[in-house]
């Protein structure tokens, strides 16, 4: 166990209104790709940036080609949590809230109680005409743009580029880390705003960690910061 890692553990152990800020970079170990990682999806060859495919105008103007992507790359499936999903939801009510930028439902289905998804999940769909929900396994077993019974195309419920984020979850991830006493950020790049932004809505107290391969740009803020491999940082704590 590294030095980082110890003290990192002395105050998890210490705290008891911690918050975790999570991002791709958490999933990866799951078997899910990041954004911006040397093996994620903007490294991809595609006519396309995933910017403009995660749009919500490339939506609405091109349904098919969005989820002929979309099924490809995004879709959870049979993904399981891992050893970073566990540890946080063992944490168990010290934990006031997981923030995650991720759409991935992992945190959920390890257990975790407050999850606040800021860029919404590909677990649930909705119809655009009449606002039914239907779930993952539903758009996954049909081929092509998923339609509802009443026709109209369903849409998964993410926060796509175009779209606000949704307020109530918004002013709930707020609220937690400015109450919080420890905020660990895992995974997260920490460029795309405004969820970077939350970092700074911290309490003058409250001690910052940034657990991320690669160097963000409030490394520097930061009280502790592991450049390690998230997974075996996890499993030492």
């Amino acid at each position: 166990m590294t030095t980082g890692v110890q003290t990192l553990r002395t105050w998890i152990a210490q705290s008891k209104k911690i918050v975790f800020l999570t991002g791709a970079g958490i999933s990866t170990a799951s078997g899910l790709a990041d954004f911006r990682g040397k093996e994620g999806l903007e490294k991809r060859k595609s006519p396309i940036p995933y910017e403009t495919l995660l749009s919500i105008d490339f939506f609405m103007a091109h349904p098919e080609e969005f989820y002929r992507y979309y099924k490809e790359f995004l879709i959870v499936g049979d993904t399981k949590p891992n050893i970073a999903h566990q540890k946080i939801a063992a944490l168990g009510d010290r934990v006031l809230a997981v923030v995650t930028q991720n759409i991935d439902g992992l945190h959920t289905a390890a257990g975790s109680r407050n999850v606040l998804e800021v860029h919404g999940t590909t677990l649930t769909y909705s119809c655009l005409r009449c606002g039914k929900s239907y779930s993952e396994a539903y758009v996954k077993a049909g081929e092509g743009i998923p339609h509802c019974s009443c026709g109209g195309i369903l849409r998964p419920d993410i926060v796509f580029y175009g779209e606000g984020l949704d307020g109530r979850c918004w002013q709930s991830a707020v609220a937690a880390i400015a109450s919080c006493d420890l905020l660990v950020v895992v995974g997260s790049s920490l460029v795309v705003y405004p969820a970077a932004g939350l970092v700074r809505m911290r309490g003058r107290e409250a001690k910052l960690v940034i657990v991320n391969n690669d160097p963000t740009p409030y490394d520097r803020e930061a009280d502790l910061v592991l450049h390690e491999d998230i997974s075996a940082v996890f499993a030492a704590l």
